[in-house]
């Protein structure tokens, strides 16, 4: 009968095989020992203190691969412009985009990306909006099918108060991602914003099927059922409403230090 080997053993044996398999470049061993850890000690923090750097050191190398293979290639101009924004690197990771857009003007997802880097960084200025809204556009002109920048669309819509812009673009945003909650929950405060009450209750109620626990959707749906007579229908969102904004309150305090 073959000797069982201890799990302390076998657990020192994988993180070993990291190290060493990381130190020759062995990535195919790598992926082994970490599938291995994971399987037989995925709750044990020290494990996953030594895959989470693993995994970072893979990403790292296969980044330097990709530009040192490819460096003109979308992917990699992609990666440089991430990179860039996880700086602050702003502008550097806007040039970084429109590289792509130079080589490729129909390239989808750019567009998209450079409206997201302008909402996002604190020095674009107060045109960012308008600019983003552009790039937005221009992406939907690409790509239809893009539900993402059709709900930012929606946002900033609703940001300036044009309620009838937001609703066309949220209800496109839904109609093209049908488990896009906060597509739903916006189509309907927008709703809700044209005093449209009634027609605001389907895609709350939908919205509230992909996420139950979203205290922002049982205020807007059981807004719009009071607004429409449904009382008790609104009681019944306004109970949920306290029970969740209950349970937040005494996660609070369970997670705040002593006094």
């Amino acid at each position: 009968m073959t000797a069982q080997v201890p799990s302390e053993t076998r657990k020192l044996a994988g993180v070993v095989g990291i190290r060493c398999s990381l130190a020759i470049d062995d990535r195919a061993a790598t992926l082994n020992f970490i599938h291995a850890l994971s399987r037989d000690f995925g709750r044990d923090p020290d494990v996953l203190y030594v895959i989470v750097h693993a995994y970072s050191d893979l990403s790292t190398r296969t980044a330097l691969d990709l530009g040192r293979s490819a460096p003109q290639s979308t992917a990699a101009h992609k990666l440089n412009a991430e990179a860039l924004e996880e700086q602050g690197k702003w502008e550097p990771a806007e040039l970084e985009y429109e590289e792509i857009l130079k080589k490729d003007p129909n390239s989808r997802g750019i567009h998209f990306l450079i409206g997201r880097l302008l909402l996002s960084r604190p020095d674009a200025g107060s045109d960012a909006p308008a600019r983003a809204k552009e790039e937005f556009l221009k992406e939907l002109q690409i790509d239809p099918s893009n539900a993402d920048a059709a709900y930012v669309l929606g946002v900033l819509a609703q940001r300036a108060q044009d309620f009838d812009e937001a609703i066309a673009r949220f209800s496109q945003a839904a109609k093209l991602n049908q488990n896009f909650a906060e597509a739903y929950l916006g189509w309907g405060a927008a709703l809700i914003g044209e005093k449209k009450y009634e027609e605001a209750i389907p895609p709350l109620k939908h919205a509230e099927l992909l996420t139950p626990g979203n205290p922002d959707i049982h205020n807007a749906l059981a807004t719009a059922l009071v607004r429409t007579g449904n009382k008790a229908e609104a009681e019944k969102e306004f109970a949920i409403l306290r029970s969740l904004s209950s349970t937040d309150h005494a996660g609070a305090q369970a997670g705040s230090p002593p006094q």
